[in-house]
């Protein structure tokens, strides 16, 4: 019975019972009286209902309803069926809930629900392990718990883009890798992984290249001698052998480059060394001069500010000359390198701009990577050990800066380095 003919009945009934106790009331001459009473008598039969209503709601039985008539029946059972329905999405979303603690205690990875203030919401098994946290520890705020300036500084600053490496808070030997990642209304998700293998297997390998490098330079520095000593000897008789003594010096001085670029990245990912302000208009001024003397090429010079950087003059220095060095090799005697020192908004901004071969959108993907050199066609053949943009990488991270590539086959290329204003002296 829809709800609509429920309430012409009852609004019938109530008429009905006007019209009686009207007529009763005009033949006995107690019209008001009557009125009255039944005015009052259906206020008292709605208490009653409301009351026999709240006291059913207040006991949250599982049962069912109590019998009624008319509106209240239709009122009861549509409350019934409302809890009835709540009762099965409460119980599939209880299921939900416990299949997601489940499968978040099974992660490898330690993820901790962080509120507004930093509090601890939730952990899992991983966290608790590695992170010493106890189930007793939530609504704590997790500086008091992880206290490594590292971190503090990590969740204070509010820019989660990159993770931050801290020790195990019990275990120092354990290095993990902390990141954040926030969501809904304030919160946050705290997720920390074991990287602890990945770190030994990175010093491993920053090991064994210095050494290698370290143990290859002696006898390269040896043998270049010996060549330098053949060269100023040789007679030139032999067309053979003077070319083999060029050929060989050339390859032991390629050999001796990449050595030493080995060696100066092993350095950047390795040593931390003492910033200073760093001139970096003079530093452009000198390192252009070099170039145009050794190239013999033109470079236009733009120093649009004056500002200076916080940094490692001699780390800028390689990463600058190897952005130059690229431009000039890469493309044509004939054509112009800008170099470019601007401000643009809270940025300074170093660009290198040639009018050289240009290249892919995927080698631009790659070009930072080691050994990585890009495969064209090309009239000569061009030198290099394939790890100058590999170093300047590396010193822009160290400077807090950022690579930028936009190149287009047959038209050029333009690296630009971004440094944020906290590095700005």
């Amino acid at each position: 019975m829809s709800i609509m003919v429920v309430w012409q009945k009852e609004i019938t009934v109530a008429l009905l019972l006007f019209v009686l106790v009207s007529i009763v009331g005009g033949i006995s001459g107690w019209f008001l009286h009557l009125t009255l009473l039944l005015v009052l008598g259906l206020l008292i039969n709605q208490l009653i209902q409301i009351n026999r209503f709240e006291k059913w709601l207040s006991k949250m039985s599982g049962g069912n309803y109590p019998k009624s008539f008319g509106v209240w029946e239709e009122i009861y059972l549509h409350v019934y069926r409302i809890r009835k329905n709540n009762k099965k999405r409460k119980k599939k979303l209880s299921k939900m809930i416990d299949q997601f603690r489940q499968s978040t205690e099974a992660l490898p990875d330690a993820a901790v629900v962080l509120g507004e203030n930093d509090e601890i919401d939730w952990t899992n098994k991983a966290a608790r392990d590695v992170f010493g946290l106890q189930q007793s520890d939530k609504g704590q705020r997790i500086p008091y718990l992880i206290r490594f300036p590292e971190f503090i500084r990590y969740l204070n600053s509010g820019n989660y883009s990159e993770a931050v490496i801290i020790p195990s808070p019990i275990n120092n030997h354990i290095s993990l890798s902390v990141r954040i990642v926030p969501y809904g209304a304030g919160l946050r998700l705290l997720l920390a992984q074991d990287v602890t293998q990945i770190k030994m297997m990175e010093r491993m390998r920053r090991d064994f290249v210095a050494n290698v490098s370290h143990e290859l330079r002696t006898p390269l520095t040896v043998l270049k001698g010996y060549l330098e000593t053949l060269q100023d000897i040789d007679d030139g008789l032999s067309p053979v052998l003077t070319g083999s003594l060029q050929q060989m010096y050339g390859q032991t001085e390629r050999m001796q480059h990449l050595v030493d670029d080995l060696l100066l990245l092993t350095r950047l990912e390795s040593q931390q060394k003492k910033a200073v302000c760093v001139n970096i208009p003079e530093l452009l001024s000198h390192i252009c001069q070099e170039g145009d003397t050794l190239s013999g090429r033109q470079i236009e010079l733009s120093l649009e500010t004056n500002n200076n950087i916080m940094g490692e003059e001699q780390e800028l220095r390689s990463a600058f000359t190897n952005l130059l060095s690229n431009a000039l090799k890469y493309s044509s005697d004939d054509s112009v390198v800008k170099v470019r020192w601007y401000v643009n908004q809270d940025e300074s901004i170093l660009a290198v701009e040639d009018q050289g071969e240009g290249m892919s959108t995927n080698d631009m993907g790659r070009v930072t990577e080691r050994f990585y050199r890009v495969e064209v066609k090309r009239s000569k053949k061009i030198s290099g050990t394939g790890l100058g943009l590999a170093i300047v990488k590396h010193v822009l991270m160290r400077h807090d800066a950022q690579l930028n590539i936009t190149s287009e086959l047959g038209k050029g290329s333009c690296f630009s380095c971004h440094f944020p204003a906290k590095r700005i002296c």
